[in-house]
């Protein structure tokens, strides 16, 4: 009965339109009402679930890619870019997708990714000939790069809801290849869509413009490098290495790129203070509709059910997958970590999966939820941005779900992709 309740209310909240944070703490509430426990035990569990040392990275990293998305670096990153594939069919496309994957590891969220590629982007690609619906669907289904390639913050999460046993270094390592491959599908879907519908080619710019934008690109990329190769080789810890980003980027914003206005800085920890707010206050709500589920050993009867099926890790990764992908549809993607990690890695685990595989499958799968209707906050994003309709980009993105489910069963399956790299580090 009281998983019933704490089920039931989330489903019905959620149902009726309430922001998710709200509906995972009044199930948690409402279910230790029910089972006679002092409410204050769903206050206790929210402000443990945001009291780990490792979660201080993530709004020090918001801050340090909302300081980059504001300072102008990310038009440095897409005009190098474009110099690099502009020039293939369909460049603006390419250039679009290639962007993500040079400014995922340095804003880590896919939303801001969206935002700040697809408000540069989009337009330019409607003014020079192609379909709206194109531009916004290599927009939000490249954005999903931004979980993969280090700094995530998402991984960080993942690390710190298992338990905080599992490597961040290994974690971030294991993102890269993955992210990559990720990159290469979606460069190829986009260059067929382009070939199909006869989209145009820029003018190559020369290797003198690209080694022009290189330079110009190059503290961004400095920055990724810094930020990975301290938090692989043990100089400093992801907290730390945060902290790195934000002193680095202010330090860039006031020495190479002059900023001279205040208000700049003003906007990023504006916009930096509430994305925080918002995430941490669902990870805390997340936190406490977990504990009950561990109370009420909902990962052992999972288990159980699971093994009942079958004995096989294949049949077992490809019904964590299928639940990973249908939770994703409906469950942004802070709450979804939180509270589908401590059920679905001990069953992962049980079958022999590694925790630092599962958990870039877990990211990517969850990614691919985030622009998949009925929910899917990447997908509003990109629209909104674009100034297209819902169901306008859902009738053309089909060749994009293909390419990243395609992806996602490599990963899943062929757990090298993700190991290989952190292997050769240890």
């Amino acid at each position: 009965m009281e998983l019933m309740i704490l089920f039931g209310v989330f489903l019905g909240l959620m149902i009726l339109g309430v922001p998710i944070a709200f509906c995972l703490a009044v199930a948690a509430l409402c279910t230790a009402m029910y089972m006679g426990l002092p409410p204050l035990i769903v206050f206790q569990q929210m402000n443990e679930g945001i009291s780990s040392f490792a979660m201080i990275a993530i709004p020090l990293f918001i801050f340090a890619g909302e300081l980059m998305m504001r300072g102008g670096v990310a038009d440095r990153m897409i005009n190098f870019a474009g110099t690099l594939v502009g020039h293939i069919r369909g460049g603006l496309g390419q250039v679009n997708i290639t962007s993500s994957v040079l400014l995922s590891g340095i804003s880590g969220s896919p939303i801001a990714d969206a935002s700040a590629i697809g408000g540069i982007m989009v337009p330019q690609m409607v003014k020079r000939g192609y379909a709206r619906s194109y531009a916004v669907n290599v927009t939000i289904s490249s954005a999903v790069i931004a979980l993969m390639i280090p700094p995530s913050p998402n991984l960080i999460l993942y690390a710190v809801a298992g338990g905080g046993g599992i490597s961040i270094a290994d974690l971030f390592t294991a993102g890269i290849l993955p992210g990559l491959l990720l990159a290469a599908a979606l460069l190829v879907t986009a260059y067929v869509q382009a070939v199909r519908k006869g989209y145009p080619a820029e003018p190559f710019a020369g290797v003198a413009a690209i080694g022009r934008a290189l330079v110009a690109a190059t503290p961004a990329i400095v920055l990724v490098v810094v930020i990975f190769g301290g938090v692989r080789f043990g100089v400093f810890t992801p907290t730390e290495s945060a902290c790195v980003a934000v002193l680095y980027v202010f330090g860039l914003m006031l020495v190479v790129m002059r900023m001279q206005s205040w208000h700049v800085l003003m906007e990023a920890l504006s916009a930096a203070v509430r994305t925080t707010a918002m995430v941490l206050f669902i990870i805390a709500a997340a936190a406490s509709f977990g504990w009950f589920m561990a109370f009420l050993q909902v990962p052992s009867y999972v288990i159980s059910a699971m093994s009942s099926m079958s004995d096989s890790p294949y049949v077992a990764m490809a019904l964590i997958l299928v639940s990973l992908l249908l939770l994703g549809t409906f469950m942004d993607l802070s709450p979804m970590i939180i509270i589908t990690t401590p059920i679905f890695l001990p069953v992962a685990q049980n079958f022999g999966v590694d925790p630092v595989h599962f958990g870039i499958v877990m990211i990517l799968a969850a990614g691919i939820g985030l622009y998949t209707p009925p929910v899917g906050t990447l997908l509003f994003v990109g629209c909104a941005v674009g100034k297209i309709s819902v169901s306008e980009v859902l009738r053309t993105i089909w060749p994009y779900y293909i390419a990243s489910g395609i992806v996602l069963l490599m990963v899943a399956y062929i757990p090298a992709i993700s190991l290989w790299l952190p292997a050769l580090f240890r």
